[in-house]
Order: structure tokens, then sequence, then C-alpha cells
């Protein structure tokens, strides 16, 4: 099968169209470890991956450890990644990734204009999602998985498109969380996350998979991060509200 990259062709048999579960990324990617050609695989494709996203992946790392350290420069570095990461999912023909980045592009530009206007201003606290907020969650997944679907499917020459539309569909809902600081926006990215996995390897994007791995596992922790912060926030209320009584 003719990769993306540059017209070149890879040396592995398991590859070729005929296969059938060549058009099922979860299949590709299991069948790909039992028969013992990860490895080969990856270091195949580290060698064929381009600048461009070797660039976009070096950016994503920076921007999460920039956002680690609540530092100003996760912006602008979340900024530059992500122009790139549309273009190579662009390329790639997973269109519904490049419309997710596109509202990440956007979103970066909102928190960094949000940053330097309210810099002191204090931070809206963590919490539980409400049961309004969990209905609009689930009309996000699903409305939004089918919707893409179908303009994937009609409008788009993806091969992939009932996987490409639950990834990003999962993931947008995850920011809406996200951007209310609910503790469920963690499940929803890294649902997202766990199906970009396979979905990446499939199209050979294997640094970008390797970066979604790196955000499963930063998303894992964040979560419990916030439970924490959470807890002790209402252990801080509940001995403000004892000592006003």
């Amino acid at each position: 099968m003719t990769q993306i990259f540059n017209g070149r062709h890879t040396a592995y048999i398991f590859y070729q169209c005929h296969q059938p579960y060549i058009c099922n990324p979860f299949l590709f990617f299991i069948k790909s470890i039992t028969m013992h050609h990860w490895i080969q695989l990856f270091i195949e494709q580290v060698r064929l991956t381009t600048p461009w996203e070797w660039a976009a992946v070096l950016l994503g790392v920076a921007e999460v450890l920039l956002a680690k350290a609540n530092n100003i420069w996760l912006y602008p570095a979340g900024i530059a990644g992500t122009f790139i990461g549309i273009y190579v999912l662009l390329m790639a023909g997973l269109y519904a990734e490049s419309a997710l980045n596109i509202y990440y592009l956007v979103m970066s530009f909102y928190g960094l204009i949000h940053w330097i206007r309210r810099q002191d201003s204090p931070p809206v606290k963590i919490s539980w999602s409400t049961r309004r907020e969990w209905r609009i969650t689930l009309v996000i997944v699903f409305a939004g998985w089918v919707i893409l679907y179908l303009l994937l499917k009609n409008f788009t020459t993806s091969n992939v498109p009932l996987w490409d539309a639950w990834v990003s569909s999962t993931a947008w809902a995850g920011m809406w969380l996200l951007a209310r600081r609910k503790i469920e926006n963690w499940i929803l990215l890294n649902i997202s996350n766990l199906f970009a996995i396979p979905l990446l390897c499939y199209k050979h994007l294997i640094m970008f998979s390797a970066l979604t791995l790196f955000l499963f596992i930063v998303a894992f922790f964040g979560f419990f991060s916030w439970l924490a912060i959470l807890k002790k926030e209402k252990m801080t209320e509940v001995q403000e509200a004892i000592l006003i009584t």
C-alpha cells in the first residue's frame, strides 16, 4: 500500500489492500502487534516521518510541558503546532481531525487573549458536571458523531469516516467540559485519545500516535490531579463554613 509520505512504499506485506483488516484501524493496530512487526513498523515509520510531523509533535510536547509549568508560552507553541498539525492531518485524509484542530487553534488564540487580559483574576473552580451538562455532552458526542460521519462519508475521500468522526466528536465534548472546568473532561478526552492512537497508526502517523499516547497518560494523571484539587477545595469550603459559624 502506498505510503502517505512522498509516495514511498512499505516493505511489510500486511499493508496490502487485499487484507481484510486493512479498513479497520483497530484490527490493523492489534494485528500489527500480534504479528510481531510493531517494532519494525515503528522504526520504519520514524525513518519516514516528515519534518512537518516532527515539528508538530515537538511543539505539542512543548505545549503540554509549558502548560504544566503554567507558562504563557504554551499558547504560541500550541498555535504553531496546531497550524502544522492541520496540514499534516489534511494530507493524511483525516478531515474531522483537521476540523478539530481548527477548533483547538481558535481556543488557543482565545486562551492567549484571556490570559493577557485576566491574568490576575481568580480561576474558575473545578467541579463535577450537572445532569444538564451531561445531557449536552452526550448530544455533542452522538449528534456530532452522526453529523461528522455523514459529512465525511458524502463530501470527502475519507476511508475511515466512522472512526475519524468518533475521535473528533468525543474530543469536542471533552474540550467543552474542559472550558467549563468540569472534571469529566479528562474521561472524554481519553476516550478520544484511546481511539485516536490506532487510527493514527493506521494512517502511518506514528509520531502523532506517540504524541497521543503521551497525551493519554497526561490526561490520566490530570483526572486524579483535578480530583485532588476538588477535594481540597471542598475541604477548605467546609473549614471556612465552620469558622464562620
